[in-house]
């Protein structure tokens, strides 16, 4: 039977335009580490033979023991610290706190190393509260993940932190909040290391549309008040936010949160100027107005994902906050968006 998979030319002598290291923190994030690696991964070679040629990479660690991810799955370092001493980034990725954290002295030790010798330090999802562990990020700026943010400040109050940028540089220390994000971090060093072939490759490679700036983080309708400072407010935002398709009652919230309504309340006039109820209702509309924007979902459809009792309890409110019924709202979007997309074409 004829070979449709031919082996692999033969590979350049060249020096690589861009090594990383490594470093898993206990429980860290596979999608943060899994997204960069991948990128570079296709930037490194021709087609899809993933030979170590224009990047490379390692996972470091003081031993050779597995280091279990979040999800359960397991990395195996392949070099110690000794042996990744020649990189021009070191990447930690963190993960579930606060067991990522639990790191020996000698991993704090070996980036506080690095750093003092020039090299560059990233850090991935929670690896910023590493960073922050190791003195890295005193009197420097951060990109902290909006869940994180209120933690992070109260352990480390000399750090400014901001959460509306997918990552930033301070001098040589980046800070990512992690997902997908990660992705994108991993496509501009490759543009900037190895030229903007090799990111086009490496994008078209694992189909993401477009590369996103470090400005271009997706907003949170009512995120700020995740980190507000009061519990009672931030936790039933979380809440509302992962619970949309079956919103709570006030005293549903009240309840879950071991508080009582009246607190519950009074927390919400004063940090957001609003019921509860409101807020709520308003997260909800936001997620429709998306919705119909960025879909094909039918009114009912959107209706019930944004937990309201039918198309027309949905399209009454909706008509309230946005001045237009949302099939009005839809139809007009898409008389607008038609033009640009003829032009992409």
């Amino acid at each position: 039977m004829q070979n449709i998979f031919p082996p692999p030319p033969p590979a350049p002598t060249i020096e690589p335009d861009l090594r990383v290291s490594f470093i898993l923190a206990p429980r860290f994030t596979l999608v943060s580490f899994a997204g960069f690696i991948d990128c570079l991964r296709h930037a490194a070679d021709e087609a899809d033979f993933g030979r170590q040629i224009y990047c490379q990479w390692a996972v470091a660690a003081p031993n050779l023991e597995p280091i279990e991810a979040s999800c359960g799955i397991s990395i195996t370092p392949n070099a110690s610290f000794s042996e990744a001493t020649d990189v021009d980034y070191l990447i930690v990725v963190g993960g579930q706190l606060p067991w990522s954290l639990d790191l020996p002295d000698e991993t704090f030790d070996y980036l506080r190393a690095a750093h003092a010798n020039g090299t560059k330090i990233i850090s991935l999802c929670t690896g910023s509260f590493i960073l922050g562990r190791a003195g890295l990020l005193r009197g420097k700026s951060c990109v902290i993940h909006v869940e994180h943010r209120a933690q992070f400040q109260r352990l480390f109050p000399d750090t400014r932190t901001q959460s509306d940028l997918i990552y930033l540089d301070d001098n040589g220390i980046i800070t990512c909040p992690g997902g997908t994000s990660a992705i994108d971090l991993a496509f501009n060093l490759i543009e900037n290391h190895c030229g903007k072939a090799r990111a086009i490759k490496a994008l078209t490679s694992l189909l993401v549309d477009r590369q996103r700036t470090s400005h271009h983080m997706p907003q949170r309708p009512f995120g700020y008040l995740t980190s507000c400072g009061n519990w009672r407010v931030e936790q039933a935002v979380t809440l509302m936010e992962r619970n949309f398709s079956n919103p709570y009652s006030v005293a549903g919230l009240a309840e879950r949160l071991n508080t009582s309504e009246r607190e519950l309340n009074r927390a919400f006039k004063k940090h957001a100027h609003e019921p509860p109820s409101a807020i709520c209702r308003s997260m909800r509309l936001t997620h429709g107005h998306w919705l119909l924007i960025n879909t094909t979902r039918t009114i009912t459809q959107i209706s019930l994902e944004c937990g309201f009792s039918d198309g027309a309890h949905f399209s009454r409110w909706f008509r309230k906050t946005y001045g237009e019924p949302p099939n009005l709202f839809r139809a007009r979007r898409q008389r607008v968006d038609e033009p640009m997309s003829s032009l992409q074409a």
